[in-house]
């Protein structure tokens, strides 16, 4: 194993109130492991869009340009400034999750010395993190620092969606950007628990993607027959939630609209539309424009937003347990994530890296490896 480090690199963004943004390179002292901490050496971390939301912010990519020193300065719409008021001039780490190698630890933890491990946490688009032992989840013999980046959100945020669609008391689902890597997680979950659901994509080459992995309902929002084929599946399936990546527009208000067309005729009419509720959960901002409800569809549904934090919180530790079992279990099938690249933690900082990432186009994942162009 490596001697201890004694410096390393890690990633901040700055939004500052006068409403420029800093990309900056910090080197920071790395602090020896005590007790039950782990030291670890970062090797793969994904490029997530809540990584770009922390990033970025609401910033256009385009406005960055490469400064004396090191590092990126850009602009953020003064109009936004307001709504940024918490983040305002901190210099905040970036990155969610990731994997990577032990390699020091405090007495209580010394046996996770040279496992591969898998961790959440934040700053992980650095070289080194510091956290607790119960923070990290060891690999299988098997399975590479790549085969574990990726555990966190999108496999845990796809199980939260099926388990929170048996706690409401809903039986099949609906998802929107469904060709993404989460989207493919979610379609081999369902198919493997025999859920119902309706794949939203918005190309025919997502839709040959999704039927290759056993989809059976897959509706294109580019065709214009959409709103009709979204009512049949939705029909088809009895969905009554949906889950939705792309959050501005009308998407949210078609498909509470397909499934009012689907819900059983009532004996008699009412103005309220059919019993049945529907929600939509809003867990993502591929389009960051206005949410657009046109209300023809009763009055028993709701709009809200998803975080998976809070859904963890409210599913208990017995089911969270049992969605990290399955994760590791299954990390190299369900819960496979492919890149379109790997990067070091430098070329995060190169324009065209960054306008290429922050298109957040399905396909174009990349993965940081932090050990590729650490000195």
């Amino acid at each position: 194993m490596p001697g201890m480090p004694s410096t390393g690199r890690t990633l901040r963004s700055t939004i500052n109130s006068d409403g420029s943004l800093q990309l900056r390179m910090a080197e920071e002292q790395v602090a020896d492991p005590t007790g039950s901490q782990v030291l670890v050496s970062v090797e793969a971390s994904p490029i997530n869009p809540s990584d770009l939301g922390v990033l970025l912010g609401p910033a256009d990519p385009a406005t960055l340009a490469p400064v004396e020193g090191g590092g990126l300065d850009g602009n953020v719409d003064e109009r936004i400034i307001p709504i940024l008021r918490d983040r305002l001039d901190k210099a905040l780490p970036v990155g969610n999750e990731g994997a990577g190698t032990v390699v020091a630890a405090g007495p209580d933890a010394e046996h996770l010395v040279g496992r591969a491990v898998t961790l959440v946490g934040g700053a992980m688009w650095s070289d080194y993190r510091l956290v607790d032992a119960a923070a990290v989840i060891p690999l299988p013999d098997d399975a590479s620092p790549a085969d574990g980046a990726a555990l966190f959100i999108n496999p845990m945020t796809a199980l939260s969606m099926v388990e929170t669609m048996r706690a409401e008391g809903h039986t099949a689902l609906v998802h929107t950007a469904a060709a993404s890597n989460l989207g493919q997680m979610l379609v081999k979950i369902c198919k493997a628990d025999g859920v119902g659901l309706v794949n939203i994509v918005r190309s025919a080459e997502q839709t040959a993607t999704l039927t290759a992995l056993g989809a059976e309902h897959v509706v294109d929002s580019s065709q214009p027959d959409f709103n009709d084929r979204l009512a049949e599946a939705v029909a088809a399936t009895g969905a009554t939630l949906a889950f939705d990546a792309v959050g501005g527009g009308t998407l949210a208000s078609d498909i509470l609209a397909a499934m009012e067309r689907s819900a059983d005729p009532q004996d008699h009419w009412t103005p309220y539309g059919s019993p049945t509720h529907k929600q939509v959960y809003i867990y993502g901002s591929l389009n960051m424009g206005p949410t657009s409800i046109q209300r023809t569809f009763g009055m028993r549904w709701s709009v809200g937003g998803y975080l998976l934090t809070d859904a963890i919180g409210r599913l208990g530790g017995e089911t969270i347990g049992r969605m990290r079992e399955r994760v590791v279990a299954e990390l190299k099938t369900t819960f496979a994530s492919s890149y379109a690249r790997t990067i070091g933690l430098g070329d995060v900082l190169d324009p065209a890296n960054l306008a290429e990432f922050s298109k957040r186009s399905t396909g174009t994942k990349y993965l940081i490896d932090p050990s590729l162009d650490r000195d």
